[in-house]
C-alpha cells in the first residue's frame, strides 16, 4: 500500500473522525492535553532504529508545542492547527484504528504515517515554534526541556 494510499485511508476513516471529534474537547482541557502528550511521548519511545530517533524529537518538539499552547504561552498557532496535532496524537496512541496496532510489524504503519504527514503539514509552524521556544531560552537563560 502506498504512502498517500495509507494517509488517505487514516485521514478519512472512522477512526480519525472519532479523533478529531475528540481532539475539539481535548483543545479546552489543559490537563488533557498534558495526559495525551504523555502518552503519545511513552508511545513513541516504541518507535526503534535510526528513524525512531528523528520520530521521537518531532514528537517531542509537538509536545512541547501543545505545552506551550495549553499554558497560554505560546498563541502564535491556529487552534485549526492545535485540534489536527491533538487529533493525531489522539489517532497515535489509540490502539483500534486503520490498522490495530496488536498486529505485529504493520501495526503501527498507520499511525507512523499519519505522525510524519503531520510533521511534514506543519513544517513552518514547527519551524516558528522552535525559532520561538529559542528565543525564550536565550532570553530566560534556560535550557529547553525535551519533554
Amino acid at each position: 500500500m502506498a504512502k498517500s494510499s495509507l494517509i488517505a485511508k487514516v485521514l478519512s476513516s472512522i477512526f480519525f473522525r472519532r479523533s478529531t471529534h475528540r481532539a475539539g474537547r481535548y483543545a479546552k482541557n489543559g490537563l488533557g492535553m498534558l495526559a495525551l502528550i504523555r502518552e503519545a511521548l511513552n508511545k513513541s519511545k516504541t518507535v526503534s532504529g535510526d528513524d525512531g530517533v528523528g520520530f521521537r524529537e518531532q514528537i517531542g518538539l509537538l509536545s512541547r508545542l501543545v505545552k506551550a499552547y495549553a499554558s497560554g504561552e505560546y498563541r502564535q498557532v491556529s487552534t485549526k492547527t492545535i485540534v489536527s496535532v491533538l487529533a493525531s496524537l489522539i489517532y497515535f496512541v489509540s490502539p483500534l484504528d486503520v490498522i490495530p496496532d496488536v498486529l505485529p510489524f504493520v501495526g503501527f504503519a498507520d499511525d507512523i504515517a499519519l505522525m510524519v504527514w503531520l510533521f511534514n503539514s506543519l513544517q513552518n509552524e514547527l519551524i516558528n515554534f522552535r525559532s520561538w521556544e529559542r528565543e525564550q531560552a536565550r532570553v530566560s537563560g534556560k535550557v529547553i526541556d525535551l519533554e
